[in-house]
């Protein structure tokens, strides 16, 4: 019998849209109260009396805020590739972030270097940092924010390579461990061209000095 033709695949299903997360300070502060309450602290004590509509509003406006602005809006205006542009890369380091933990809600802070290669469009400077926020300010991983930031710069700026390298002090880690107050923690991820390793990714770490890593 003649082989048979292979069926033709069928398009996967997008995935579904992340569902907007729109923050109710009210809601908050009432929950951080019962958790006061419930730990077996004094609301009437003179420091306390503020903490849940504070702590609500740091978190409203300092943690979850990332949850209600997309890569596109954080990358802002973006402009034509130089013409004459040969693969050569764009690298910002030592930008710095917070975040919060999803395991634990403990903080971890730290410095994030973002590189990619120009495709059709390249973006002001400073708009890469606020990108890394965008992510930061949700409840996420370190390893997740490192693919996230590099998947959207590919995807918004049409880069064939980028990359995002995470180093950060993980206070789940520094005050739950013993002994282990001085880790550092490290996450990187790669996209397009600089998945593989090769010269571009060589030349790469030569531009962080390898402050991450050595021999990558």
């Amino acid at each position: 019998m003649p082989p048979s033709r292979s069926r033709r695949r069928a398009p996967a299903a997008k995935a579904p849209a992340p569902r907007a997360v729109r923050p109710d300070p009210a809601g908050m502060a009432r929950a951080v109260r019962d958790f006061l309450t419930a730990a077996g602290l004094d609301l009437q004590d003179v420091n306390l009396l503020d903490t849940p509509t504070r702590v609500a509003d740091v978190w409203a406006n300092g943690f979850l805020d990332g949850y209600g602005r997309t890569p596109e809006e954080a990358l802002g205006k973006t402009y034509p590739a130089p013409a004459d542009s040969s693969g050569e890369l764009v690298v910002v380091t030592d930008l710095r972030f917070h975040s919060m933990c999803p395991h634990h809600l403990l903080p971890f802070t730290g410095r994030a270097h973002v590189a990619y290669v120009p495709g059709s469009r390249v973006v002001g400077f400073g708009r890469i940092g606020a990108l890394v926020d965008v992510f930061a300010h949700r409840l996420i991983l370190q390893e997740d924010l490192a693919r996230q930031v590099a998947r959207s710069l590919a995807r918004v700026l049409d880069s064939p390579a980028t990359a995002c390298i995470l180093e950060a002090e993980q206070a789940c880690l520094r005050l739950r461990a013993d002994h282990q107050r001085d880790a550092v923690t490290h996450a990187e991820a790669y996209e397009g061209r600089l998945r593989r390793d090769g010269p571009l990714r060589r030349e790469l770490w030569a531009r962080l000095g390898a402050r991450t890593g050595a021999g990558r």
